[in-house]
């Protein structure tokens, strides 16, 4: 039986802050809430404006949470747990609340041990998408209902995930600010606060430090879980942790990762993306039949090899490449990537992901999607050098959006007339000085128990494999901590657990990575 309690001091603090614009200021009581003061205000707090109903003022709560009691069968073992659902507050200097920051808790309610539990945090990217990506289509212990390949079926809904790992470890979801329900508290509130790789690592900070310390999480075992941009917000978040709030991970996991800011300017950039492109023509089945007759894993170590020994060089001589030489190396480029030798001839042998979507498929009227490349769409024209749109993410924007409503607004009964978003306004983003890998590897550098995993789709198209290979190699140059950093692939795309095979095998390598990166006791973390 399913039990659901609203905090009393979520009913009492919302009925303050609707009743008087009074400022709302940290509270030192000692489990949270926030004081309502009669001090001036420099910014109203009665309510926060929402950017697609700017004609009116949503108000809401940034100190609320909501709280049920379930069972999951994950493996074959009923495991209960307790999730909150709800808002914990971002502050400034003055103790001023800037923000309320909205989460998703699981925490296993059988443990004894909680110190010896480990907690995942987990952030998705965009970066203005909250974390219902990895919640209702990866790790969570809700799914959202899709067919085994990850396409939108009705009616919508949910089913329990029977590969969770809340059978491992405790997980918490955080939507940054303008994603899901998160907003700043008022209009006036700077953009700067949040919304960029500097600032947004930092207020981040400042908010799981809140979120351990409320939750009693100091002594458990951490690791960080970020999926595309959201890779990049871990990868800072590591040694921001370390080094402002003296809190050290266990582990960092890399869902299809971004560049991390490594430079890969020129040759290297232009050459890197063509393992993809292989691996996408070998699904569609425009290799040739030498190639297409092999596994696709067998079949990829022929052309990365070609890669980075024979097409980084040739690309690096430019208009100097000799007639002959660049003849066979648009032959070998053909033959990988499933497209004609003429237009790879007609681009210099840099053909940019865009003209690959649109031009792998055009003579079949189709063209193949952006983060998964097994989706197909229909453009208006068959011409031109880039898809109308992609046809992957409007199919997992059809499936996610009512999934992730139902479960909130009807299953956890969280109640609030916000909207959603699961695209929110967060631009300009500032990415300046963006040195996620940099700081990655000094985090590992400081923390002898910190490992990395990382995971990528094959037929990711937006942060595909090879490079998600490259970064691995550049991250730590001197490669004494090589022997803790993994790859993995996957037959699918971007969000590679949508993928009924690969739903469980991913969720399996989470568990196995967790259990693999706990120290035994007493073991010191030291070089």
């Amino acid at each position: 039986m399913k039990k659901i309690y609203l905090t009393c001091m979520a009913v009492a603090i919302a009925a303050a802050l609707t009743a008087q614009p009074a400022p709302v200021q940290r509270s030192n009581v000692a489990g949270g809430g926030i004081t309502v003061t009669n001090s001036v205000s420099t910014a109203p707090q009665s309510g926060v404006s929402d950017a697609k109903n700017a004609a009116y003022n949503i108000p809401f709560n940034p100190e609320s949470t909501i709280t049920s009691e379930h069972e999951v069968t994950i493996k074959g073992n009923k495991v209960p747990y307790k999730t909150t659902a709800g808002m914990m507050p971002v502050w400034d200097e003055e103790g001023k609340i800037q923000a309320g920051v909205f989460f998703t808790y699981y925490e296993r309610t059988d443990i004894k041990d909680r110190a010896a539990r480990p907690l995942v945090i987990s952030f998705n990217g965009g970066p203005g998408t909250p974390s219902v990506w990895m919640e209702l289509g990866y790790t969570g212990p809700r799914i959202l209902t899709i067919d085994d390949e990850g396409y939108p079926v009705q009616p919508y809904g949910l089913r329990d995930n029977p590969h969770s790992i809340l059978d491992v470890a405790d997980i918490v979801y955080v939507d940054p600010v303008n994603t899901g329900f998160s907003r700043p508290i008022n209009k006036d509130i700077p953009a700067t606060r949040f919304f960029g790789v500097k600032a947004d690592v930092k207020y981040l900070a400042e908010w799981i430090n809140t979120f351990v310390s409320r939750m009693n999480r100091w002594a458990s075992p951490k690791y960080l879980i970020g999926e595309s941009y959201g890779t990049g917000r871990v990868s800072g978040l590591a040694l921001e942790l370390q080094n402002a709030h003296w809190m050290y991970l266990n582990g960092v996991i890399l869902v299809s990762p971004t560049t991390l800011g490594i430079e890969r300017a020129g040759p290297v950039e232009v050459a890197l993306h063509l393992p993809y492109y292989a691996a996408t023509a070998w699904y569609h089945k425009a290799l040739a039949a030498d190639l297409q007759i092999k596994d696709l894993t067998a079949m990829l170590p022929e052309v990365e090899q070609f890669t980075v020994n024979e097409l980084i060089p040739a690309i690096a001589k430019g208009g100097f490449l000799d007639d002959t030489k660049r003849k066979e190396i648009a032959v070998k480029m053909a033959r990988y990537s499933g497209l004609p030798e003429k237009v790879i001839l007609q681009n210099n042998l840099d053909v940019s992901p865009s003209l690959f979507w649109k031009e792998l498929l055009r003579d079949k009227g189709f063209t193949v999607g952006r983060l998964d490349s097994r989706y197909k769409g229909i453009d208006r024209k068959d011409a031109g050098e880039s898809p109308d749109f992609n046809a992957e993410l409007t199919s997992w924007e059809h499936s996610f959006t009512p999934a992730i409503n139902i479960y909130l607004r009807d299953e956890l009964k969280y109640k609030t007339d916000l909207r959603y978003y699961m695209f929110g306004p967060v631009s300009p983003w500032d990415r300046t000085g963006d040195k996620s890998g940099e700081n990655l590897r000094q985090a590992m550098a400081e923390n002898p128990y910190l490992h990395v995993l990382i995971q990528s789709g094959y037929y990711d198209g937006a942060c595909d494999y090879f490079n998600a290979k490259y970064s691995m190699w550049q991250l730590d140059p001197s490669g004494k901590m090589k022997d803790r950093m993994s790859w993995e692939g996957y037959r699918s795309g971007h969000m590679m657990y949508l993928r009924k095979p690969d739903l469980e095998t991913s969720n399996q390598s989470l568990r196995d990575f967790i259990r693999k990166t706990l120290p035994k006791p007493g073991e010191p973390a030291k070089y």
